[in-house]
C-alpha cells in the first residue's frame, strides 16, 4: 500500500493531479481544496489511500491527515464508496465536516454532490459518537496565535469585512496555512495568496 507521497506536482487536471515521485507519475484523486492549494512544479507532501476495485486501482491523496483519516472514516458507512467520501470533503474541510456529523448537521452533508439527503442522515446515524475530534488532529492553532500575527489579522480583517463571521475566518486561515504548510507568522507578501485561498475555500463551504 502507498501510505505518502512527496514529490513534484507534475500537473493539475479535473479532480487530480500528477505527482511526480522518482521519475514516476502518480495520478492522485484529491478534494477540491487541495488541488486548489497546488501549483504545477511545487515539492508536495500528500497523504495517501489506495483503494482496488474490479475495473481499476485508485490512489486518493490529501494534503492534511485529518483529511485522510476522516476520508477512511467515512468508508466505515456502509453505502459510502470512496467516490462520496472524496465528495464531502470536497464539499466540507475535515474538521467542519466531523462537527456537522457530531452535531447532526445533515443538510450541511447533503450539500456533496452524489449524496442526497438520506445518505447523510445515515452517515450522522452511523457516526455519530463516533468520531474522535482529537483523534483527527486538524492540527488547529489556538486563536491567541492569530492575534499576535500581523499577517494573519489583515487576512481575517478582510474576510470578515466580506461578511464572514470572526471564527469563521480565523478558521479558514489555519485550515489554508495547514494545506499550504505555511508557519505563522504569515509574511506580507502571502498575506494576499491566504487571503485568496482562505475566500475560495469558504465560497465552496456555503
Amino acid at each position: 500500500m502507498i501510505g505518502t507521497l512527496r514529490g513534484r506536482v507534475e500537473s493539475i487536471e479535473t479532480g487530480y493531479a500528477v505527482i511526480e515521485v522518482h521519475d514516476v507519475g502518480y495520478e492522485v484523486r484529491m478534494p477540491m481544496a487541495d488541488l486548489a492549494a497546488l501549483h504545477t512544479g511545487q515539492e508536495a507532501h500528500v497523504h495517501t489511500s489506495m483503494t482496488v476495485s474490479q475495473d481499476a486501482i485508485t490512489l486518493f491523496g490529501f494534503l492534511s491527515l485529518a483529511s485522510k483519516r476522516m476520508f477512511l472514516q467515512l468508508q466505515k458507512v456502509s453505502g459510502i464508496g470512496p467516490k462520496v467520501a472524496l465528495s464531502l470533503l470536497s464539499t466540507l474541510p475535515a474538521d467542519r465536516l466531523a462537527q456537522a456529523v457530531t452535531q447532526g448537521d445533515a443538510a450541511a452533508l447533503a450539500k456533496a454532490p452524489g449524496l442526497g439527503k438520506k445518505g447523510a442522515q445515515k452517515i450522522i446515524l452511523e457516526l455519530a459518537g463516533r468520531i474522535d475530534l482529537d483523534q483527527l488532529d486538524t492540527g488547529a492553532e489556538p486563536s491567541g496565535e492569530l492575534d499576535r500575527d500581523d499577517g494573519a489579522a489583515q487576512v481575517v480583517e478582510g474576510l470578515v469585512s466580506l461578511g464572514w463571521r470572526q471564527q469563521t475566518a480565523q478558521d479558514a486561515v489555519r485550515q489554508v496555512c495547514r494545506e499550504q504548510g505555511i508557519t505563522p507568522p504569515i509574511t506580507g507578501d502571502d498575506v494576499p495568496r491566504v487571503l485568496k485561498l482562505a475566500l475560495s475555500s469558504l465560497d465552496r463551504g456555503r
